[in-house]
């Protein structure tokens, strides 16, 4: 689909009703360059387009920037355009916050940050077509800011691209990055490869008639037999393996043959294997055993005419789609298949092998429920992934708080924290964070923690660094008691069985209440007046044992 065409032919299109509300928002705004800055925007969506994407989502390209940088505010989308492209901008406005520099610390969480925060992963496709075409015109940016996108690029974006099997756009986003972030070695590669780039192209030109002839004779179909050069980044990475010795690397241009099935796979392997004998060790079966980002092809380097090394690549169209625009082919596939629109969602979820390649990039393992209405991103419901003011990602449990956040980036930020902004908004130090907040912590020298924030700090760094200060000031803020809550059934003995085993154990109860749970139970609050973990503990124990008794947790105060 050509985005400019379509708009301007067709009025009452969704696309052509984004076209023309970009254009306008965006009309007086130029870039760096010079240009018009609607035409980022407009290249943005032609990239989305290309990967054979639904029309919100090259909508939510053409409108990606409109939040960030004109006076259009998240309601005028909504009114405009509905809540699935609001979620889809707003998605991509708050990915706009995230700085990496560098540290590898950040790097894995980061990227999680990005899953995490992208609850569909077309948010993830628009920002990586963004992404593509700022790569396409940095040089209109200073050095200094070159340098760090392209830092950003290399080690975020293309690795997720990457992993959500788009090779292609991988290859081209680290292609991009290369001359910035090595520029010395970029010069060496194209000086000492133009030349064997041209040779090895002109070869291969002649043995492509003999390879479709052969194919031919043994009844395969070719489809496409074409040739592809390593990309610059790729090739200096294998050098690396290979003491720079660019006679080491055969796939220099590797021959590629597509045909229409796994059976013509094989069969053209065998006619490839008839002409020209196979290196020992060099066949590569991807199909039977693909890469963990998905890859599948078979891979075999034979001693070609004149005794030349050349790699061949033989797959199927499929096999081919998928590693130039991975879980993006899927749009493509769910359309071609049913004759109709192009849906965002998948039948079951152990029908896509890349759901369970992002899965198993989770630290905890997840649940196993099926993928339905959208590509949601749920691995990580037990993590959030909050951000500073200067674009640091910080990764939380669930439910952490601002206190929680101060006390992970440092042990003062946290015993001086007195308040916390959240999205600018001020906000209460027991307030819930979510992915892609961004957070500000409020200080004033010399401030110490209150007891009362062990009530809802949900990390146990927080805790002991909270407790430690706590104990610093003196023993009055030590925790003298301890509250348990049992949850049991609604039975008329279970407090004086309860009461019982607390004093068996010599504690005394300071206070004691009950409130129904629903369908038959209670839940009772009970105070003891030891804070000793030995002694609780072994209570816990005993509580435990009790008839009826289905939870309990507890908490020093």
């Amino acid at each position: 689909m050509d985005v400019k065409k379509e708009a301007l032919e067709n009025r009452a299109s969704l696309i052509s009703r984004a076209y023309f509300f970009a254009e306008s928002r965006h009309k007086s705004q130029k870039r760096a360059s010079g240009e018009p800055y609607f035409n980022h925007c407009l290249k943005t969506s032609q990239a989305l387009a290309d990967w054979n994407l639904d029309e919100k989502t090259i909508a939510a390209g053409l409108l990606h920037d409109v939040v960030e940088d004109t006076g259009c505010s998240l309601e005028d989308i909504d009114k405009n355009f509905g809540p699935e492209i609001l979620s889809l901008v707003d998605g991509v406005t708050k990915l706009g916050h995230i700085k990496y520099r560098g540290d590898e610390r950040q790097k894995d969480n980061i990227k999680k940050l990005i899953l995490a925060s992208s609850k569909d992963l077309r948010v993830i496709f628009v920002k990586l077509a963004d992404r593509l075409h700022n790569m396409q015109t940095l040089k209109s940016l200073p050095p200094e800011k070159q340098k760090r996108v392209s830092l950003e690029t290399y080690e975020i974006y293309s690795s997720l691209a990457y992993r959500l099997g788009m090779q292609r756009l991988a290859g081209e986003l680290e292609d991009l990055a290369f001359p910035y972030l090595y520029p010395e070695e970029y010069k060496w590669l194209v000086s000492n490869t133009k030349t064997r780039y041209a040779e090895r192209e002109k070869y291969l030109k002649r043995i492509k008639p003999i390879v479709i002839k052969e194919l031919t004779l043994a009844n395969v179909k070719p489809i496409k037999v074409d040739f592809r050069a390593k990309r610059y980044s790729s090739l200096y990475k294998k050098l690396l393996r290979f003491d720079m010795d660019i006679d080491k690397i055969y796939d220099l241009i590797a021959f590629r043959i597509i045909v229409e099935n796994v059976r013509d796979c094989y069969a053209a392997l065998g006619v490839v294997h008839k002409l020209w004998p196979p290196l020992p060790g060099r066949i590569k079966d991807y199909i039977a055993m693909p890469k963990p980002n998905g890859y599948r092809s078979l891979h075999t380097v034979v001693f070609c005419v004149g005794q030349k090394i050349v790699e061949f690549q033989i797959r199927t169209l499929e096999m081919h789609e998928e590693a130039e625009n991975g879980v993006a082919a899927h749009w493509a596939y769910e359309e071609s298949k049913s004759g109709a629109k192009k849906r965002v969602s998948f039948a079951k979820s152990q029908d896509i092998s890349w759901v369970e390649r992002l899965r198993a990039w989770q630290e905890e393992e997840a649940d196993s429920e099926s993928f339905l209405d959208a590509l949601k991103v749920d691995f990580f419901k037990d993590r959030i992934f909050a951000i500073t003011p200067k674009g640091r990602v910080v990764d939380l449990p669930a439910g952490a708080t601002p206190i929680d956040f101060a006390y992970q980036i440092h042990t003062d930020l946290g015993d001086q924290c007195v308040g916390a902004k959240v999205n600018g908004r001020i906000v209460p130090l027991n307030h819930e964070l979510r992915s892609s907040d961004i957070v500000e912590i409020i200080v004033h020298k010399g401030k110490k923690p209150s007891i009362s924030w062990l009530e809802f700090v949900k990390t146990s760094s927080a805790v002991s660094r909270i407790k430690k200060a706590l104990k610093d000031k003196g023993p009055l803020f030590e925790p003298r008691q301890t509250e348990l809550r049992v949850v049991a059934a609604n039975r008329p003995d279970f407090i004086k069985d309860l009461t019982n085993v607390v004093n068996r154990n010599h504690l005394n109860v300071v206070n004691l209440t009950t409130t129904p749970a629903g369908s038959g139970f209670q839940s009772v609050k009970i105070k003891c007046d030891s804070s000793d973990r030995h002694k609780i503990s072994q209570l816990i124990v005993k509580i435990k044992s009790l008839k009826d008794v289905k939870e309990i947790d507890y908490r020093f105060v």
